[in-house]
């Protein structure tokens, strides 16, 4: 498989799930703002949306879309545990969850990240409602060491960039419960090296 990413982006999350997994796979850089591949492939070529993550199977098939391609991976390997069997109510919460990291987070950094010319107060309504997000967050979270259930799923690696950029933007210091959550998964050897990879 071929994973065409961004560094630190939201293609870092994939990354670590492939590390995870143990999945062979190679890594191809792409330069975030011209859009073209480390060998000069533009990026419109290998996907019309023009954005990272795609992933490359092995067939030659291409898939995007972060939240789709991280349960891909999951059930590709079945064994591993990274997401509830499909089929299973259980799935169906999951995947409100990854949906909600998608949609009410991921896409929330917008005004940060990619729309120029945000007013005062229509960026103070942004930060409040990403408050109030992570604040749903925390409470998903509890006292659990993952966010989903007892053991480490494709829904943790998504949380922690998420939490991580949240703070970045917003400069709301995480704390607490959340704050040790992002360190616990931060030192988790995938995580590690997929960060470490990136900065190369």
């Amino acid at each position: 498989m071929k994973l065409y990413y961004s560094p630190q982006v939201c293609s870092l999350v994939p990354h670590i799930v492939l590390r995870e997994l143990g999945a062979p796979f190679e890594l191809v850089r792409v330069d975030f703002k011209s859009k073209t591949t480390s060998t000069g492939v533009a990026l419109d070529t290998i996907t019309p949306k023009s954005y990272v993550p795609v992933l490359e199977l092995d067939g030659g098939e291409r898939l995007t879309e972060l939240s789709v391609i991280i349960r891909y991976l999951a059930d590709m390997s079945p064994a591993a545990g990274l997401a509830p069997a499909q089929g299973t109510f259980e799935r169906v919460r999951f995947d409100e969850l990854v949906h909600f990291i998608a949609t009410e987070l991921h896409k929330g950094f917008a005004p940060y990240t990619m729309m120029p010319n945000v007013g005062d107060e229509a960026m103070q309504w942004t930060k409040d409602r990403l408050v109030a997000r992570v604040a749903l967050i925390r409470a998903a979270l509890g006292s659990r060491e993952f966010i989903f259930g007892d053991r480490f799923t494709v829904a943790d690696p998504y949380a922690f960039w998420a939490l991580r950029v949240f703070g970045f933007l917003t400069k709301v210091p995480l704390d607490g419960s959340l704050k040790e959550y992002v360190s616990r998964l931060a030192a988790r050897p995938a995580v590690r090296e997929a960060v470490d990879a990136e900065k190369r």
